[in-house]
């Protein structure tokens, strides 16, 4: 009956910088752009990163979300990286900040870092 989780969704405060982000550091590639004439969206854009899909949604006047990360709802997405200390560096010299870690937690490795919105982005190395 259910097969996967197809996208997650997100609403960025400037969809430009946010694609630049994902695709430019994150190496996500644009699946499909469309404009959107349904008040309030104006522009969906699918981003995908080895089948893994995120819907960036352009809004009239998003609101800002709260700053609290322990408040009810999704947390974060995570990515699963080959190597955190490679990961880290490389993401370090793009100018993203590691906002937490990396830590060790049983066998694997974790750290997190902030989109240009400020939603947390786990980084996990299994």
């Amino acid at each position: 009956m259910f097969k996967r989780i197809d996208h997650i969704e997100i609403i960025p405060r400037d969809i430009e910088k946010t694609i630049s982000f994902y695709t430019g550091i994150l190496g996500f590639k644009i699946k499909q752009r469309q404009r959107v004439e349904v008040p309030p969206l104006e522009e969906i854009v699918y981003i995908e990163l080895n089948g893994s899909v995120i819907e960036l949604i352009k809004v009239t006047n998003p609101a800002l979300p709260s700053q609290n990360p322990w408040q009810t709802g999704y947390r974060m997405i995570a990515l699963e990286v080959e190597d955190m200390d490679m990961a880290v560096k490389y993401l370090s010299s793009k100018g993203v900040e590691i906002t937490w870690g990396p830590v060790t937690l049983g066998n694997s490795k974790r750290a997190e870092i902030k989109d240009p919105d400020g939603l947390l982005i786990e980084l996990r190395q299994w």
